[in-house]
């Protein structure tokens, strides 16, 4: 057993994990912060996105003994978050989820994409969402709530 210390949510945390845990482990085996998903287990479908010292990163894959002295941030870490209110309105307003199962990786995305691009083009979301498997919507409504989000929030025309 290693232990890691990290902030999650913004909450210092010293978590024991096997040297073998993911950081997808230790979210919801170890701090019972069960709102992101784990699909596939090997980084290929993006349900358990979360953001690694800023980065979004498939929490699956990652180590959890690799992020001692990181600042992790989860869906249940956007629930006071003025950016994330937006996105997650128009993911409602435009019939962007269905089942919900990828959809707390699809927010999380859809926060960096923003922050990177501002308002993003159809084609630079799409690209950026390619990790994110989603078997229920067929994409078009998650696209455009990522580009209304982003008009609103960056204040670039109707949203």
């Amino acid at each position: 057993m290693v232990e890691v210390k990290l902030t999650v949510n913004d909450q210092e945390e010293a978590v024991f994990v096997d040297a073998r845990d993911s950081l997808s482990d230790l979210l919801r085996e170890k701090l019972q912060l069960t709102g992101m998903h784990v699909g596939c287990d090997h980084g290929a479908c993006g349900a358990c996105t979360v953001h690694l010292d800023g980065t979004p990163v498939r929490s699956c894959i990652v180590l959890a003994a690799r992020c001692d002295g990181s600042k992790v941030r989860t869906i249940e870490g956007t629930r006071n978050d003025a950016m994330m209110d937006i996105v997650r309105r128009h993911f409602h307003e435009k019939h962007a989820l269905q089942c919900g199962f990828c959809t707390p990786g699809m927010l999380m995305m859809s926060i960096d994409i923003i922050s990177r691009y501002g308002v993003p083009s159809e084609n630079q979301v799409r690209s950026e969402l390619s990790g994110q498997i989603c078997r229920c919507t067929g994409y078009m409504g998650i696209v455009a709530a990522i580009q209304a989000a982003a008009r609103e929030i960056n204040g670039n025309g109707d949203n």
